[in-house]
Formats: structure tokens, C-alpha cells, sequence
């Protein structure tokens, strides 16, 4: 196959891409505003709702602009046989900022993966407290990662190191990985809080325990 006809295949391919993106992104903003409301009191309903608006902002325009730089690099390659030279460098930063935000979001939606066989099997007031336990142990875990990868990220800061392309300083691509697990782990206190001061038992600040219809029980 000739390496136009790849190029063609290529952006077939990926052009796709812009599409999905700005269909994600749509998604995730109406899904934002629709779950903008807290059950959250005072303070911590405050804190909660400007999470979930970092969250929203963060992914929707990190999804945006990495499909929008895929695509147009492809079209610059195939149509005027010149890609954008800092597109793969954009697309690192995009990575990390897109993964460690949708970290903290899918703990706000109590989406991530489960291993409950021991969980499932006790009662409710046991429940309770070991979701607390989980809550706490995972929002420290998460603290703490924020805190070693803050020291890391000012140790590539002294070495001056910058971006063959962009010409930026390489720190700047990890940024946004502190950040995401610092918010993680406010989720994960909020979670901690809200199965205190609740009746119910919450997989996060919003989402009680249970499985939803596209969940089953292994």
C-alpha cells in the first residue's frame, strides 16, 4: 500500500475523532450541569460543585482539543504534506491532563472498579464502616501521591529541561498530575464525610452503593 493511500486510510480514521470528541465533551458538560446540585451541606457543597466544575472543564477541553490536533495534523500531513510539529508533544501534555482529571471524576461518579466479594457478603452497619475505612485509606494514598509527585515535578523543574518542540519546560506536561490527585482526594474525603453524617451507604459523595443496570456482581 503506497504511503498516500495510508495517509488516506490514516485520516479516515481519525477525522472520526473530532466528532466523538466534541460529542463527549457536550456529554460530559450537560452531565456536569445536571448534576451541578449537591447533597452536600454548607462548605462542603461548595467544595464538592467547584470540584465537579474543574473536573467538567478539564476534560471536556483536554477531549476538544486533543481531537482537533489529531485531526488537523492529519489533514496538514495529507494535504499539505507538512504535520504540525508540535503535535505530539501537545498530545503528551493532553494525556496526562485528560487521565489524572478523569481520575477525580470517575471517583465523584463512584465509577471506579470494585473488587467487593468480601463487601457484598456483610451487613449493612459493617458495610458502613468499611467503606469509611476505604474512603479515608484511598484519600491518603491519593494525598500522598499528589505530594511525592509535587516534589518530582520540581526536581524535573530544576533540571531545565524544556520540550524539543514547544520549547516549555518538560515540568509543565505533569502539572496537572498533582492536581488530579489532590482532587481525587478531596472526593474521597467527601465520600469519607458523607457516609459519616449519612444514613446510607455512598460509593462517593453522590452515588449510593449498589450496582446500576449496566453493573452486575461478579
Amino acid at each position: 500500500m503506497s504511503a498516500g493511500a495510508l495517509t488516506m486510510l490514516e485520516a479516515g480514521f481519525r477525522c472520526p475523532l473530532l466528532f466523538l470528541g466534541f460529542c463527549f465533551s457536550w456529554e460530559l458538560a450537560m452531565s456536569m450541569d445536571n448534576h451541578s446540585d449537591t447533597t452536600l451541606p454548607g462548605v462542603l457543597g461548595l467544595i464538592d460543585i467547584s470540584i465537579a466544575k474543574i473536573e467538567s472543564m478539564m476534560l471536556a477541553l483536554g477531549v476538544i482539543l486533543m481531537a482537533t490536533n489529531t485531526v488537523a495534523n492529519v489533514i496538514g500531513r495529507f494535504v499539505f504534506q507538512n504535520s504540525i510539529f508540535f503535535s505530539e508533544e501537545l498530545n503528551r501534555f493532553l494525556i496526562v491532563l485528560i487521565t489524572f482529571s478523569g481520575i477525580s471524576y470517575a471517583a465523584r461518579q463512584g465509577r471506579h472498579i470494585r473488587m467487593s466479594a468480601i463487601f457484598d457478603k456483610l451487613m449493612s452497619p459493617a458495610r458502613k464502616v468499611l467503606m469509611i475505612i476505604i474512603a479515608i485509606c484511598t484519600a491518603v494514598i491519593m494525598l500522598a501521591l499528589a505530594y511525592f509527585s509535587f516534589s518530582y515535578i520540581l526536581t524535573v523543574a530544576k533540571s531545565g529541561r524544556v520540550l524539543p518542540a514547544l520549547q516549555i519546560p518538560v515540568y509543565w506536561i505533569y502539572l496537572w498530575v498533582p492536581v488530579g490527585l489532590f482532587l481525587t482526594g478531596l472526593q474521597y474525603i467527601l465520600t469519607a464525610i458523607r457516609n459519616i453524617t449519612s444514613k446510607d451507604i455512598y460509593l462517593s459523595s453522590q452515588v449510593l452503593e449498589g450496582y446500576s443496570e449496566d453493573e452486575y456482581e461478579v
